[in-house]
């Protein structure tokens, strides 16, 4: 029998139901019974995790410790930035969490990559700066002007905007990132996705939510170790 898998979502809700999708394709099954079981809170009204004075980590907490209460054995958090708060959920909950951001910086290093560039907020990059160093990677980062416009295409795509020009923008920001180095491109929010895919990025494409998606089932199924309780 597999793990129960409990998710906080809803930071987007489309970027949810994308990373549920991910999971679900990546397992492997012949029948229902061979899905792992997932409780999923899609809690839009999560403080927003870009504001400063917002304070979504007490939300957070309560999320996932209703969700240790209704069965789940280990936790997931289809968010990049609410990783921010990943100590206070797993420690609150008492349970265990695959962690995106570690996750990601991981599959960045596989690619052979001595460079990462990371398309994400700015919370968000810099947990991926302590992860990739811990990887012993470079972190390439757009610089502020850029990093404006990039926030400005994430809330159009939490607006419903999933247009060729918005994800023809956000391509042209993934290739300001090789431009000044960047030899793979973490898509380190879980919206990017929504809107650029491989073939419009001139290297490798870290898909943060693919990733996890793939450690969850791995986890899940017994085919790695649960990650220990921080």
């Amino acid at each position: 029998m597999s793990l129960v898998l409990g998710v906080l979502g809803g930071m987007g809700p489309a970027a949810t139901l994308d990373f549920l999708a991910k999971l679900q394709a990546l397992t492997p099954a012949e029948r229902d019974q061979d899905h792992i079981r997932t409780i999923v809170d899609i809690n839009p009204q999560v403080p927003d995790r870009n504001d400063p004075f917002a304070k979504p980590g007490p939300v957070l907490a309560e999320m996932a410790g209703a969700l240790h209460g209704a069965g789940a054995d280990v936790l997931a958090i289809a968010c990049n930035t609410a990783h921010a708060h990943a100590d206070l959920i797993s420690r609150s909950s008492g349970l265990p969490l695959i962690d995106m951001i570690g996750t990601a910086a991981a599959a960045a290093r596989d690619t052979g990559a001595h460079r990462a560039g990371v398309l994400g907020t700015r919370p968000a990059i810099k947990l991926y700066r302590e992860y990739l160093a811990a990887q012993g990677m470079g972190l390439v980062t757009l610089p502020p002007e850029r990093q404006e416009a990039f926030m400005a295409l994430l809330y159009q795509i939490k607006s419903g905007d999933r247009s060729a020009q918005v994800g023809a923008e956000m391509a042209l920001l993934a290739a300001e990132l090789m431009a000044d180095g960047a030899e793979a491109v973490i898509a380190g929010c879980t919206e990017v996705p929504l809107v650029l895919g491989p073939a419009a990025v001139r290297a490798p494409l870290i898909d943060a939510a693919d990733e996890l998606a793939r450690r969850c089932v791995a986890v899940c199924l017994g085919l790695e170790p649960v990650p220990e309780l921080t």
